[in-house]
This record gives C-alpha cells, structure tokens and sequence, in this order.
C-alpha cells in the first residue's frame, strides 16, 4: 500500500472561492480538526497579503499539532530582485513556517505575459528562491502553475523548470492544473513523465473548471504521484478545486491507497458538514460519499433490494464515511419503503395499513406535499392511518393583524385560541412577521400544559410555490426544520394561505415533540 500525502489548501485556495471568508479563529479551528484527521501539510495562507494571515501564523507556531505541518504560501522572488531583498520571501521567513510551498512559473506563455520577463530569468527566479529557502533550513514544496498547459506547449522548458526547482533542493515538485482544463488521459501522461525525470516526489494539484479535478488526481496518483493538494468539498476559484473528500474516499476505500486511516476516513462527512458550517453555506445535498442523498433511496424497487443487500444500490457501506442510508417517500414509492421508515415507530407492518399509509402519501403529494425532509409530518401521519393519533390540542381560531405605523415601522400581532382537554386558551403574541408571531402566541398557550415546548426550537422555515402558473394565488409548501436537545425532524404544511401552510407545519412540529418525548419517557 503506497503512502499518499494528503495536503489541504482550503484556507488559502478555498478562501478565494464566491462568498467563502474565515476568520482567525476559523482558520486554527480547521488546522487543529486536520491535524486530528492526519492530514500531512495544511496550507496555512499567504503571509505577505494580509494581517489576518500574518496572525494565523504566530498562533499556528504555538499550537500542539500531533501530525499536520503548516506550509506558508508564495511566490518565487520577483524579476530583478535579488532573493533576500524579495519582500514576498522575506513575509515567509518571518512567518516562522517550517514548511514553505512555493509557486512558480513553467508555461512559457505566463514567463512572457504575466512575468514579462524572459525564461532564463524564470528559471533563475525558481533557483535562487528555493536556496536561500532551503539554505535557512525550511523545507520547500514546488507547487509548477499552469505547469500541464506548459508542458503541453514546450514540454522542454516545463521539465527544466521542474529539474531547476528539484535541484535547488526542493522536497517535492506538484504539477499544477491550474486552468482546470485538463482531461484525466494527458494528465496521467504527463504524470508519468515527470515521474521519471524528476529526481523527487511528485504531487498533484488540479482544479475543476472541466468538472474532472477528483478524476484527475486520481489518474495523477495511479500514474506516480504521491502527494495530493485540494480542498474540503472543493471550495475554491472559478468552479473550484479537487474535492478532498472525495479523493480521500476513492484512494483509501477504491484503490487501496494508504491515507490518512480507517478510523479517520470515517469523519469524512463530519468533517464536510463542520467545514459548511464554518462558512455559513448550504451542505451539498448531493455531494458524493458525505451528501445527505449519497446513500438515500426513493424508489419502491431499489429500497426493496436494499432491504434485501445494501449492495444492490450502494457502492459502499455508508457507515465507511461517517454517513447514514436513507429512505425516501414520495409518490414513486412502494410498501418497502413505508415498511422502512415505519420501522421505528413500534408499528406492526400490516399489508392493509400499509397500502393505506402509501395511498394517503401519494393523495397528499398530488396536493403539493412532500415528505422527503418533513419526518415529523410523516411520522404523525402514520399514526393518524393507524387510528393511533390523539391530537395536544385543538384550534378553534387563529388571527394574524400586520400594521404599519406613521413612521413606517411593521407591527405584528397574532392571536391563538385552543382548547387543550377540557381548558380553553387565549393568547396574543407580538413577532418579527407573521410566523414567528403565530409561533409566540402558540407557546404562550401551550407552555403552560406542556412545558417541554420551551427546549423545541425552529432551526430553518423554507417556502416554495408548488404551481407557480397560478401567480400570487399559487398553492405554497412550507417545510419547518425544528430540533430539540437530542433530536432534528421536519415539518410541512401546504395551502393556498401561507400562513395556514405555515400553521400546519407548526402545529406537526409541537405534536411530533410532545408524542417524541411521551415515548422516550
């Protein structure tokens, strides 16, 4: 099993990515949870950019990093520079990293257009660079840009520059796809060439402008390379960088490469989410091997078989990954997944009760429903075909009053009238909108019969309009996502009113917690 380097650039390539920022504290967040995971370098930032990444290196100096080595990133020194005088090198001595990945210039074209200067001058920026690096006692890495585009357009020059970068003393030598437009064929290739011309290591760093930067690396790897660059869920410029996620996945679980470890690659999704959680996006529902769809089944056929063997539909055990399988409901599914998702609710799988359960989904789904995000709501329903459903309480009415006063300020009140046993409750409640009004004035009538409402709070309230021809008077689907202590669930409401929609979804989420808590209890 050949050992391959994992090196991880999202706090330097993914931070350039649309809408994506970490703050200090992210940043030696994310480095001490790589470290934990074995990463072998983390790419730490450009020193000579900003304070911010300035800072990050102090502190990086100061932590306890059982694995993971921090890499400072630059550039070889400027054209007619001489090296110590290079303010950019001089940022990377002072930023106290060990490790130093240095970037530097094999295409001809960006010696000429970018660099303007000649190519003899580039290949002496590159050797002296790493000299005076590597005689300060930092280890360098040589990460070739556009180094694929270049070798396909004088391939001699390209291998000079890597040989010059080799010579001079640097570790490893990364063959950049910087463009992203490589194809995994020449990739490989090229790889393979510079494998055996070089005299050190050879890494990876592609990036995914043609969508193949995942099949890239791995065609890089298996044709020599043994050091791989990306990012967490491929953040990064343009359409993003290598998916680590997915590179580690396929070299440890498909090709049997040695990579971090079992026991880490099993944080994968942990991992994925804990990084979209930093940056404030949205989890990739689809995302391969960490996505909440990975391993999720709808049709009635494919849950059947994987009822019978996960096999049937899995490529792998989703458990390898640190994620979950699961099941699916809608219109396209059959009793095998009425049987699956019924199975935690202590429910004696009846054939009758069964078709019963699928022909009410599929009635409700035609009226606009969905039940793939909205558990809670399925799982109440299931109790209401069952005949085991008792409602909490009981609406009689509800009033929602939206004003402006004259100085433009919106004031919403919404008031609640329910009867819980043989009590009647009246109250009214002030809200930023609507909804969170309706939501007030609910929990003051309840808390009081059901104090466990006060640990259930609404984490994520989605609209959508579920035939839009119908313009304002569109019926709408809202889906409430709420948690508790221990727990998450989903909620869905439709009407033409969204505001009743949104009572709906409500009203599911307050009955599933309490019915949740009774049975737990």
């Amino acid at each position: 099993m050949r050992h391959i380097e994992i090196y991880d650039t999202t706090l330097r390539d993914g931070s350039q990515a649309e809408g994506i920022d970490f703050s200090l504290q992210d940043k030696l967040s994310l480095t001490e949870r790589l470290d934990s995971l074995r990463f072998d370098y983390v790419e730490g930032g450009y020193p000579a950019s900003n304070e911010k990444d300035s800072q990050y290196f102090q502190r990086a100096g100061q932590m306890d990093l059982k694995h993971a080595k921090v890499c400072a990133f630059g550039m070889t020194r400027r054209k007619a520079v001489r090296p110590e005088d290079d303010p950019g090198l001089n940022a990377l001595l002072e930023s106290g990293a060990a490790v130093i990945t240095l970037v530097g210039k094999t295409s001809p074209f960006h010696v000429a257009e970018v660099l303007r200067t000649s190519l003899a001058e580039n290949l002496s920026m590159i050797d002296e660079s790493i000299r005076l690096l590597v005689e300060i006692g930092r280890q360098v890495i040589f990460d070739a840009e556009h180094c694929f585009d270049g070798w396909k357009a004088d391939p001699e020059y390209a291998i000079s520059a890597l040989r010059t970068a080799a010579e001079a003393g640097a570790r490893l030598v990364v063959l950049c796809d910087t463009n992203g437009g490589g194809m995994p064929e020449e990739i490989a290739r090229i790889t393979r060439a510079a494998v055996d011309a070089l005299p050190v290591p050879v890494g990876i760093h592609c990036h995914n402008d043609c969508d193949l930067a995942v099949a890239n690396t791995l065609a890089a790897v298996d044709a020599g390379a043994t050091h791989v660059q990306g990012t967490v869920n491929g953040f990064g410029e343009r359409c993003g960088n290598a998916d680590l996620i997915s590179v580690i996945a396929n070299l440890s679980i498909k090709k049997g490469y040695e990579v971090l470890g079992p026991e880490h690659i099993s944080h994968l999704t942990e991992l994925s989410r804990y990084v979209y959680e930093m940056v404030n996006m949205n989890f990739r529902t689809h995302q391969p091997f960490v996505g909440k769809s990975a391993f999720a089944h709808k049709g009635g056929t494919h849950v059947s078989a994987v009822a019978r063997s996960t096999a049937s539909y899995e490529h792998i055990d989703p458990q390898q990954v640190g994620n979950e399988r699961r099941v699916l409901l809608s219109e396209l599914s059959g009793r095998a997944n009425i049987k699956a998702l019924t199975g935690r609710l202590d429910i004696r799988p009846d054939s009758k009760l069964m078709d019963k359960i699928l022909a009410r989904v599929v009635f409700m789904e035609n009226d606009g429903y969905q039940f793939e995000a909205a558990d809670g709501s399925f799982d109440l329903l299931v109790r209401k075909c069952a005949g085991t459903f008792r409602p909490h309480f009981e609406r009689l009415k509800y009033h929602v009053d939206v004003e402006t006063d004259a100085d433009g300020r919106i004031i919403t009140e919404a008031a609640v009238k329910i009867r819980i046993g043989e009590k009647l409750r009246h109250e009214v409640a002030e809200g930023d909108g609507p909804i969170n009004a309706l939501d007030a004035a609910m929990r003051k009538a309840l808390n009081g019969s059901f104090p466990a409402l006060e640990k259930l709070h609404l984490v994520d309230y989605k609209v959508r309009v579920v035939n839009a021809e119908a313009a304002t008077a569109a019926v709408v689907r809202v889906v409430i996502e709420s948690q508790d202590e221990d727990d998450v669930w989903g909620t869905v409401g439709v009407s033409e009113n969204i505001i009743e929609a949104s009572w709906i979804a409500l009203v599911d989420s307050f009955e599933y917690k309490l019915y949740k808590d009774e049975e737990s209890g």
